[in-house]
């Protein structure tokens, strides 16, 4: 694999990757605010992206090209502490056939504001952004999807989950708009949230925008506690309620890890468990 253009703030990537190409962020170092990374005709890549530590305070901004007939599956691991505020900007621009299947993975402390620019403008790209937001404290975070399909046979899937304790606080808000050039789209946004606090807050706004008949559409969002009837189940076979509270956060977290398609990304994250530190 060749990285080209690095320095001036662009990477390209024009073969296959073996391997994750890792980016990790820390304070007080000379991170890359601005990043455009492309991904060749035909190439298959892989890449994790980490925020981590305190003190974390900056904007940064990634614009993704895939052009035709490849392929991305980007991992955005942020775990910062309750002194840092970052905002991130992405602009998705994805060709003939392209794919991009990004997961972003938000635990720890601090307030951030993830916002996604999407215009699918070319037939049968496909995009799919899953999410898991765990917060804790008075941590908040926003997600902010701009979706607009232009394309015919474009798809788009916005799924995020969110466990907020404490007096945490997220945003969920999405707007997706199907133009009338944009026939047979696919076209779905999911929020589902766990409250494990009544100081908890959830925002969530799910709307699509919709010119043409032909196409496949759906959007919701819930909202509540764990389930009291799962929780007896479970302590009805003598598993403690600590345990039975995990077993049953940890299944509905698993749903988004369940969409991670890349070995090495999976590995990479269960290299990760107990551990706060990247």
């Amino acid at each position: 694999m060749r990285l080209m253009n690095l320095k001036n703030d662009e990477l390209l990537i024009d073969e296959n990757t073996k391997e994750p190409l890792k980016l990790i962020y820390y304070p007080k170092e000379e991170n890359k605010s601005s990043l455009k990374i492309k991904i060749k005709e035909g190439v298959k890549a892989s890449i994790i992206e980490v925020f981590a530590g305190n003190d974390l305070n900056e904007e940064f901004n990634r614009e993704f090209i895939i052009e035709d007939n490849a392929k991305l599956e980007y991992l955005k691991y942020q775990n910062i502490g309750e002194n840092s505020n970052i905002n991130i900007n992405y602009t998705l621009d994805l060709k003939n056939s392209a794919v991009l299947n990004m997961i972003n993975l938000e635990l720890g402390e601090g307030s951030n504001k993830n916002n996604f620019f999407t215009n699918l403008d070319e037939k049968e790209s496909k995009l799919n952004i899953y999410g898991l937001v765990k917060l804790y404290k008075n941590s908040k975070s926003e997600s902010i999807f701009r979706t607009t399909h232009n394309g015919q046979k474009c798809f788009s899937n916005i799924k995020y989950k969110h466990i907020l304790d404490d007096s945490s606080k997220a945003t969920f808000d999405a707007l997706s708009k199907v133009n009338e050039s944009a026939l047979f789209s696919k076209v779905l946004q999911n929020s589902n949230t766990v409250l494990l606090s009544d100081d908890a807050v959830i925002f969530a706004r799910p709307h699509l925008e919709i010119c043409i008949d032909e196409l496949e559409a759906s959007h919701g969002a819930t909202t509540g506690s764990l389930n009291k009837e799962q929780l007896l189940y479970l302590q009805a076979r003598g598993i403690e309620e600590k345990k039975a509270k995990q077993m049953l956060l940890k299944a509905f977290e698993n749903e988004i890890y369940a969409k991670i398609e890349d070995s090495k990304i999976a590995e990479f994250l269960k290299n990760l468990e107990g551990d706060n530190n990247v």
